[in-house]
């Protein structure tokens, strides 16, 4: 392939670092530097433009053959990624002004990138790594709360867990395959041999960690609540993303044999039951999404059950749709000093009597969360269960939407503090003029996928 190719093919990995280095550099040359969001918007919105460009030309690139491959379906999954990168961005300059939000930031996407073109284990560990390493930080960084420093480091110890296990799956598919190609975890998916299915269960389960599967979920709740806003908002889309990007990347369009589907049924299902059950007691809105964001969770891993074209499909709908939902959520809810008094539901009472405009919109989100048509959120839901019933997993499918149903419970309780309870606070709720952009950019966003599904699902 020639230098011009190359380059070309890791265009939007090449402008994230590009933004990263010139961060480094306003960090080094000011005492207190500026214009560190512009710079970071900027680097995001080229890289994802560049993503973008990629996928419309068609072509499968490959520059590092064996590593690192590009093709108009990853491309087009990296320009999604970026696309929702940016209301992250504007709802940050509240809580990081400046410092070293924005180059944590940039370096978990660029690992997010790395994640969707891995052709090897070498490549996707590498990605997995360089995406949450930044995180452990991003945790603490706002520092808030007592609890922040207990909840990084739950955070670090069980992600590390997760990548242990990632690497001894990946050696023992070497000692089974004698390749550490991605495409080995597909092979070893129908394969009888004892030590491809312990590789196989080994990298399921860090999988699992990463996307807060139960009974692996215990880091997910503390550090979504101890997280400030932008963070929190930044975990439960982008990074999920990216771990589901990865068992994308392993998965193929591979079928699983019943022994694994069995796994990949029952942990879901109970993710599903438990996250919706769970979400239903807490007070506080950082860790209802926490819980919420676990049984999401069980629904993108269901999707795994059915075959490979429907599964690229149905998952990067879903990952695009609720990632959309979710920001808005956190992109819409008022600003406090007390952070504590922020994320309480009990805040919200009354708020369209306040702000009828962050209301509004967070009914939006929440609607769209439980799956209520017309909202992106429901055809999301719809591609996922209509992928498990083609493979024939009736009951699984039965047993997911019934815990699809107690989930609407505490999204509709949402709704009804804000436009039903009388509000505890007086007085109208500021507005943040880049927290109003970033609802309207996601409003916009899920206007597009409601009305043009077929567009959307056809990139994919």
């Amino acid at each position: 392939m020639s230098p011009g190719l190359v380059f070309a093919a890791m265009l939007p990995e090449h402008l994230l670092l590009s933004g990263l280095v010139a961060l480094l550099i306003l960090e080094i040359v000011s005492d207190e530097p500026k214009g560190e969001l512009a710079v970071s918007l900027v680097a995001v919105g080229l890289a994802g433009l560049a993503a973008a460009w990629i996928a419309s030309q068609g072509r499968t690139l490959e520059p590092f053959p064996g590593q690192f491959v590009v093709t108009p379906v990853i491309a087009w999954a990296k320009a999604a990624v970026l696309l929702l990168a940016i209301p992250v961005l504007l709802i940050s300059r509240e809580d990081f002004e400046r410092g070293p939000f924005y180059p944590l930031l940039l370096s978990s996407l660029y690992g997010i990138l790395l994640i969707a073109s891995s052709g090897s284990f070498l490549t996707l560990f590498l990605g997995i790594e360089i995406m949450s390493i930044p995180v452990y930080v991003l945790v603490l960084l706002a520092y808030r709360r007592p609890e922040s420093a207990e909840a990084a480091l739950k955070y670090l110890v069980l992600s590390g867990t997760a990548s242990a296990s990632l690497l001894m799956g990946a050696s023992l598919l070497f000692g089974s395959t004698g390749s550490l190609s991605i495409t080995a975890f597909a092979a070893a998916l129908g394969s009888d041999a004892i030590l491809a299915r312990t590789a196989v269960v080994m990298v399921l389960a860090a999988l699992f960690v990463k996307a807060a599967i139960v009974p692996f979920h215990g880091w997910a709740p503390d550090a979504y609540e101890a997280s400030s806003i932008p963070v929190t908002a930044f975990m439960a889309t982008l990074v999920k993303a990216g771990v589901l990007l990865a068992a994308l990347r392993l998965f193929g369009e591979a079928t699983v044999d019943p022994a694994h589907a069995a796994l990949l049924a029952l942990l879901p299902v109970v993710s599903i039951a438990w996250g919706n059950l769970a979400a239903m007691r807490q007070p506080n809105l950082r860790r209802m999404i926490a819980y919420s964001s676990i049984a999401h969770a069980g629904y993108l891993f269901l999707a795994f059950l059915g075959d490979g074209a429907g599964r690229f499909e149905a998952v990067l709908f879903y990952l695009a749709a609720y990632g959309v939902m979710n920001i808005l959520a956190f992109a819409a809810l008022p600003s406090d000093k007390d952070d504590v008094a922020r994320d309480s539901l009990e805040t919200l009472k009354g708020l369209f009597h306040r702000n009828p405009f962050a209301a509004i919109v967070i009914a939006i989100a929440m609607l769209s969360l439980a799956g209520i048509p017309p909202f992106p959120g429901f055809i999301g839901k719809f591609l996922i269960f209509k992928n498990v019933l083609a493979a024939g997993w009736t009951m699984v499918a039965v047993i997911g939407l019934i815990g699809s149903y107690l989930g609407i419970y505490f999204y509709l309780r949402v709704v009804q503090y804000m436009f039903m309870s009388p509000s505890a606070f007086h007085g109208p709720s500021p507005g943040r003029a880049l927290a109003v952009g970033a609802s309207v950019f996601c409003l916009a966003l899920s206007l597009a996928i409601a009305l043009a599904p077929a567009w959307f699902l056809a990139r994919f």
